[in-house]
């Protein structure tokens, strides 16, 4: 459930959309991977990808972040998978497109949505890192209406559920058709400079997020070995950078100023009086942890730029959980969120005087616990005027 204030209409994110020479505006945030919370550390097998503002991995597959901030594994133009410059900027991601059938993805959400009839563009760079055993084709942009998420680390397929009778029901899981792909001829080999993968579609509407890799089993993904790789990684390595998604047709010309799409708002003003709460209803946590997820980031710019156009406002940012888990145990994870925003928002330069922030554990419930739909909207985080 997503839930906008109608006050965020002027809404401006960090990373500015026009194209410096060109005049063209990008649908994606943030799209060179300029933007990041933190320096990159490490790689990690396993790990999820908390940098980079905007941008996180839809699946169990990690995907990595490298910027010339970064420590040795993570570095640039050298890192633990290979050397590269960035094609544009001090840093890019990097995914995996195995000859098997793991893979990572990375998706964002767009600035506003698709609609039927959008002519849209799309290009991105990719770089092959010559440790890898061989290279791929297919890496392509696919655009979805809602959010993509499933706990695989193999090629992200489809699911659905279809019921067999009244308390049975199974499984469907389809391929992907990405609606922008590189051809499967042209297997993306270079690892000294960059490829470009581009193409245009048509919107059906309503398309609101990209994700970006490979969808193609390894046999229909133009795979090939060639003999100046090193064969060091398992599979083909590609480091990312540039996305670039434009409306080729939109009128009048898309600006700054359609950043939020309105279907989105709510059809009454708020009243911002003192006391009155708010629920930030897309803010994810880390499982039984205080590490705020690359989704919660759309949100928390939203919470940014109420704040910034109401200067003198304060809030209180209050972590609720909910029943399972003991008293002390929910205190600590509840008031370790509601911290872990502020710091946030600090962080992105709001005054810490105008910032309070409070655990309430699982004491406040706004649904039932006794199911997981009523469990997960316990578990949020609000915000509370306290001064305007």
């Amino acid at each position: 459930m997503l839930f906008l204030l109608p006050f965020l209409n002027g809404l401006t994110l960090a990373q500015n959309p026009l194209a410096e020479d060109t005049g063209r505006f990008n649908l994606v945030f943030n799209g060179s991977f300029e933007e990041y919370r933190f320096c990159p550390k490490r790689v990690d097998a396993v790990g999820i990808l908390i940098n980079v503002e905007g941008w996180y991995q839809p699946t169990r597959g990690s995907a990595d972040y490298f910027n010339t901030c970064g420590s040795k594994e993570c570095g640039v133009p050298v890192n633990k998978l290979g050397e590269q410059l960035p094609h544009e900027g001090e840093g890019y991601c990097g995914i995996y497109c195995s000859k098997n059938d793991y893979r990572e993805y990375l998706q964002t959400r767009l600035r506003r949505k698709l609609k039927a009839g959008d002519s849209i563009r799309v290009s991105f760079y990719v770089s092959l890192s010559e440790q890898s055993t061989g290279a791929v084709a297919t890496l392509g942009a696919l655009f979805t209406q809602e959010s993509i998420y499933d706990t695989v680390r193999s090629i992200l397929l489809h699911k659905e559920y279809e019921m067999l009778s009244e308390d049975i029901s199974q499984m469907v899981a389809y391929s992907y058709d990405p609606q922008v792909v590189n051809p499967v001829g042209m297997s993306l080999v270079d690892t000294k400079g960059w490829q470009r993968v581009e193409g245009v579609f048509v919107a059906e509407g309503g398309e609101q997020y990209i994700t970006l890799g490979n969808f193609f089993t390894a046999e229909r993904s133009g795979y090939v070995e060639p003999d100046s790789l090193t064969q060091l990684l398992p599979g083909a390595y590609y480091y990312i950078d540039d996305v670039f998604v434009e409306c080729l047709n939109c009128k009048p010309p898309v600006t700054d100023d359609l950043n939020v799409d309105s279907s989105f708002l709510t059809q009454e003003q708020p009243s911002f009086s003192i006391g009155s709460t708010f629920v930030l209803e897309d803010i994810y946590f880390e499982f039984d942890k205080s590490t705020i997820l690359q989704q919660s980031y759309f949100e928390l710019m939203r919470l940014i730029s109420l704040l910034n156009t109401y200067p003198n406002m304060s809030i209180e940012i209050g972590g609720h959980t909910d029943a399972r888990g003991s008293e002390a145990y929910n205190q600590r994870l509840s008031e370790s969120r509601a911290k872990a925003v502020t710091e946030y928002l600090i962080l992105k330069g709001v005054s810490e005087k105008r910032l309070h922030y409070k655990g309430y554990g699982k004491a406040k419930p706004i649904d039932t616990n006794d199911t997981e739909e009523g469990r997960a909207r316990n578990r949020r985080v609000e915000f509370k005027v306290l001064s305007i």
